[in-house]
């Protein structure tokens, strides 16, 4: 139960790798995928070094060699007639290898070679994996690129599609092996394949709703670019062409694609900056900004498109029509989760900006069902992050609008008040919409007071964000996305003078205001004040001065009370 096993990825020499081989019991060599023929050199080395020195070992070693069904992609079936033409393990010693893969048929008999029996101090045995898949996809992530980008309108087949393919899950070929080193089967060779006797086409349209073979792939051009060969002076990297070349371009693909989908929701009070922050993390991550009346208005469009085509419009599109002013709530969860369910959702991700709000209306978005097909679809990181700021901030943040814009966001001070004071209610309910995220165990993120008028640009929340959400995992921009966004921020960083010393002018005069203001109020104040004044000076301040001057004569032990009784005797 203490032992580790020693998995050896990068070694200086062949005698540290032979001195911690030795160090095994057993002994695993992958030449299943996307290996080098120094690879297969150098697991045929170690077997020869083991086998030279199994005399000298105290107990048995097991060597597994994983190696392809590609050594059996020639070999044809005894009964050609037979309806199914299956292969199984017994015949092995009839495979034959496609052309590429001799070199892993010769490691496999060198394995197959080896001595039998317990007695033997060193036990081979080869598995045959199919076409492996899961965890991050390796030989078919070409069609998941394609499907999850989402560049082309069909997924593309190569051939005919028909060819049935051997596949397994990789965690199951681990399950294979963990299997052989348990129960030291008496078979030799095993195939490690699933049930499943899928064609490349049901591959591709298990990935893929409507796959077809793309024309570019049928282009018959043969074209010679003399002008860059014989005139330019190029440091090629690729001269020779991407077939000689595809060990060095699939090693930058790995080192600069990574991808993983981000699904955020942003709560907080209106008002609180949700808006502009989801815009500037969607900018981040490339990823989608779920805004509910955007997303109203686009599917009256959809809606209205497909009425056109069909030459009459549909109930649902006059419906939606009629109340996209004030939609109901459960319409707004049909069009949210059918947006939810979108290939670009699922694929890149979302920030859904203000909307749910109750524990209700997040329960029928996120719905037992639509949930679990949610959360299958795609491996996801969810984060909740709570914007929050004090009322009085809020409500001067409101105030400092223009009022077009105020009346645009509908922050005018009666409808402003009544939303801050509805979502303080719902934060005070028995059921949250922040109970409901934690139950479902995701991770609540809450961002404190972020409203400053010394960070009008978040630059600290989305800080703070992007170390809890981490670097942005996805195919990056586009050459004219890239072109866009510094474009964009060329236009920031001229803009960014003007606009601060535009804002310090607001503030100046704002200041300036608010002392007149209060200059006047004092001298106000003064004005109503002075009939008071004079009366005191007149009437009262006399008699109390006579009283004050009796009572430094008489020294009574109670001076306070003496001036009382004094003042209202007289």
């Amino acid at each position: 139960a203490d032992l580790k096993p020693v998995i050896i990825r990068d070694t200086p020499t062949r005698e540290e790798l032979f001195r911690r081989l030795l160090e095994c019991d057993v002994v695993i060599y992958n030449i299943s995928e996307k290996v080098s023929p120094e690879q297969i050199d150098e697991a045929t080395w170690a077997l020869s070094a083991l086998q030279a020195e199994m005399g000298t070992f105290k107990s048995q070693k097991i060597f597994i060699l994983v190696s392809t069904v590609m050594t059996w992609a020639l070999t044809k079936p005894q009964n050609p007639e037979a309806t199914d033409g299956l292969l199984t393990e017994e015949e092995f010693r009839r495979r034959r290898p496609h052309s590429d893969f001799k070199n892993h048929h010769s490691l496999e008999k060198l394995v197959l070679k080896l001595a039998r029996g317990k007695k033997s101090k060193l036990c081979g045995y080869v598995v045959a994996a199919g076409l492996q898949y899961g965890m991050g996809e390796n030989l078919l992530h070409f069609f998941f690129k394609a499907s999850w980008l989402m560049q082309f309108p069909k997924l593309p087949i190569f051939g005919d599609g028909l060819n049935h393919i051997p596949m397994i899950h990789v965690l199951d070929l681990g399950g294979v092996i963990q299997n052989i080193i348990e129960l030291l089967p008496k078979s030799k060779y095993i195939l490690a394949v699933d049930n499943c006797k899928s064609t490349l086409k049901d591959v591709v349209q298990a990935i893929a709703m409507k796959p077809e073979e793309l024309e570019y792939l049928k282009v018959d051009l043969r074209l010679d670019a003399f002008i860059i060969m014989d005139s330019f002076i190029i440091n090629w990297r690729c001269e020779s062409g991407i077939v000689e070349n595809m060990e060095s371009i699939v090693e930058e693909y790995k080192t600069h694609r990574q991808l993983l989908s981000v699904k955020i929701c942003l709560v907080g009070p209106p008002a609180v900056g949700k808006t502009t922050v989801a815009e500037k993390i969607c900018r981040h991550y490339q990823i989608h900004h779920i805004k509910i009346k955007e997303m109203i208005e686009e599917k009256i469009k959809q809606l209205c498109v497909r009425s056109a085509d069909r030459g009459f419009r549909t109930g649902e599109a006059d419906l939606l029509v009629v109340c996209s002013g004030q939609l109901d709530t459960h319409l707004i969860i049909e069009v949210l989760q059918e947006k939810l369910k979108s290939k670009q959702c699922i694929n890149q991700g979302f920030v859904l900006d203000g909307f749910p709000e109750t524990y209700e209306e997040a329960k029928n978005i996120f719905s037992s069902e639509f949930y679990l097909f949610y959360i299958g679809q795609i491996f996801i990181r969810e984060f909740i992050f709570v914007l929050e700021a004090a009322d009085d901030v809020l409500v001067k943040r409101v105030q400092g609008l223009p009022e077009s814009e105020a009346e645009k966001k509908h922050y005018t001070q009666d409808e402003f008040t009544s939303r801050l004071m509805r979502y303080r209610q719902l934060c005070n309910a028995e059921d949250t919409l922040l109970n409901y995220f934690d139950e479902l165990e995701i991770l609540l993120e809450p961002m404190g007071t972020i409203v400053s008028a010394d960070d009008p640009e978040y630059t600290g929340v989305m800080k703070t964000i992007t170390e809890i959400i981490g670097a942005p995992k996805n195919y990056g921009r586009s050459p004219e996305e890239q072109e866009e966004e510094d474009r964009r921020k060329e236009a920031e960083m001229k803009q960014k003078p003007a606009a601060e010393a535009a804002e310090r002018k607001r503030k100046n005069e704002a200041q300036e205001n608010l002392t007149e203001v209060r200059r006047q109020e004092e001298e106000l104040l003064k004005i109503q004040s002075l009939p008071l004044r004079n009366y005191l000076m007149k009437y009262v301040m006399p008699k109390i001065t006579e009283a004050m001057v009796d009572c430094s004569k008489n020294k009574p032990e109670d001076p306070v009370d003496f001036l009382v009784c004094t003042v209202c005797l007289t």
